[in-house]
């Protein structure tokens, strides 16, 4: 609950501060990772921090969850903090993180915006800070309790006991517990982190959706290559996993966690719509997967978008998956098609024409640009929002509805 006191600080500071941001969480960065390299081990995605998208994320969430308490006090952003929450312990995050990084956020704060900090606003501002981080903390702490592991200690060993081409940029891993113990528990469409040694000796941490079903006691991820664009190098940890891991190796992996996973009792009926461009199939095939292997009769929708048949990572599995569903359907669209799916649309995905089932949940996932407009589709089709859950993979750079 924020203070009355606070609450008008914060609104007459709200537009100064959010205007600010990107120069605060640049200082923010640059003055702990100068102190504190160590963090840059085994935590923070480097590739995020060169492009800006983690300090974008940042300033949105701290922008977000500010907003969402001046609209409502006695009401934190659940959806925000779950997200958040689910991202801090995929790489281990403790709590005494946040006191480090409340030392340098604040401070950063001070040197960008200077005398307007007066005594009030940087109370008022330690005031969201600290009921943000407490929630996170809470919700962390539930998180490590679920998994069965202590606070940040979520690695475990996995053996590659085989290797899979996809397409020629893609590539599956199937992994089982290196010890020999049973798999910890995990949820369709849930995500692990993956930390591995770069060549310079730092380790480095991405997350990959489980593509396969989650109950047995081996998981799969399938990785794309991250290909270097004009300015920026190619994915780090893709390029190395692409390259140098093979049946026998091991990898080092997280519990699972994440937010948008399909929860669902042996009798759900409800139907289910998996909505998917590029890599971001992935999560859909695991959910397609776990109801292939419960034997579920819910109505399921598959919708995808790619480039071509050929570059549909895990297509002939969906397509398999979906005829042992007695309720489910597959349509595909795809920018050059083939005749491998002589059914397949032409072009971009396009709602037009496709019958939603009533009551569905949508589970979304692929670019950026591609989730906003097939959300807006599903909104116009009659969709309520609070039905709809996405997946990012990466800094959250989106957030609709972050006070939902």
């Amino acid at each position: 609950m924020l203070s009355a006191e606070s609450a008008a600080v914060i609104r007459a500071t709200l537009p100064a501060v959010a205007g600010a941001l990107d120069e605060i969480t640049t200082r923010f960065y640059g003055a702990m990772f100068r102190d504190r390299p160590e963090l840059l081990d085994g935590m923070f995605n480097r590739g995020n921090q060169a492009s800006g998208a983690q300090r974008r994320a940042l300033a949105g969430s701290i922008a977000g969850f500010a907003t969402a308490l001046l609209a409502d006090p006695d009401t934190r952003p659940d959806t925000l903090l779950d997200r958040i929450a689910h991202k801090h312990a995929a790489v281990g995050v403790t709590d005494d993180q946040y006191t480090i990084v409340h030392k340098y956020l604040f401070g950063a704060i001070a040197e960008v915006l200077g005398d307007a900090v007066t005594p009030e606003v940087a109370a008022a501002w330690d005031e969201v800070y600290w009921l943000m981080a407490g929630a996170l903390i809470g919700r962390e702490a539930r998180l490590y309790q679920d998994a069965g592991v202590e606070p940040g200690q979520v690695w475990r060993q996995w053996t590659v006991v085989e290797r899979r081409t996809e397409t020629p940029d893609v590539v599956s891993f199937l992994l089982r517990p290196a010890d020999g113990l049973p798999a910890p528990r995990a949820r369709a469409g849930q995500y692990v982190s993956v930390r591995v040694r770069m060549a310079d000796g730092v380790r480095q941490v991405r997350q990959y959706s489980l593509s396969s079903d989650p109950g047995g006691e081996v998981r799969r991820i399938t990785v794309k290559r991250v290909a270097g664009l004009p300015g920026t190098p190619e994915g780090e940890v893709s390029s190395l996993l692409h390259d140098r891991i093979g049946e026998g190796d091991e990898l080092t992996l997280s519990a699972p966690f994440g937010d948008v996973f399909l929860d669902d009792p042996a009798d759900a009926a409800d139907p289910v719509v998996l909505v998917s461009a590029g890599i971001g199939g992935t999560p859909m095939t695991g959910i397609l997967a776990h109801l292939a292997a419960v034997g579920s009769t819910r109505p399921v929708l598959v919708l995808h978008a790619d480039r071509s048949p050929a570059a549909h990572a895990l297509r002939t599995e969906t397509v398999r998956l979906a005829g042992l569903l007695p309720g489910a359907r597959t349509v595909f669209w795809y920018e050059r098609p083939g005749p491998e799916e002589p059914d397949a649309r032409e072009g971009l995905m396009n709602l037009d024409g496709v019958e939603l089932p009533e009551g569905a949940t949508v589970f979304l996932c692929g670019p950026l640009p591609f989730m906003r407009d097939v959300r807006a589709g599903l909104l116009r089709a009659g969709v309520p929002a609070r039905r709809v859950r996405y997946e990012v993979f990466g800094p959250d750079l989106w957030l609709p509805g972050t006070a939902a």
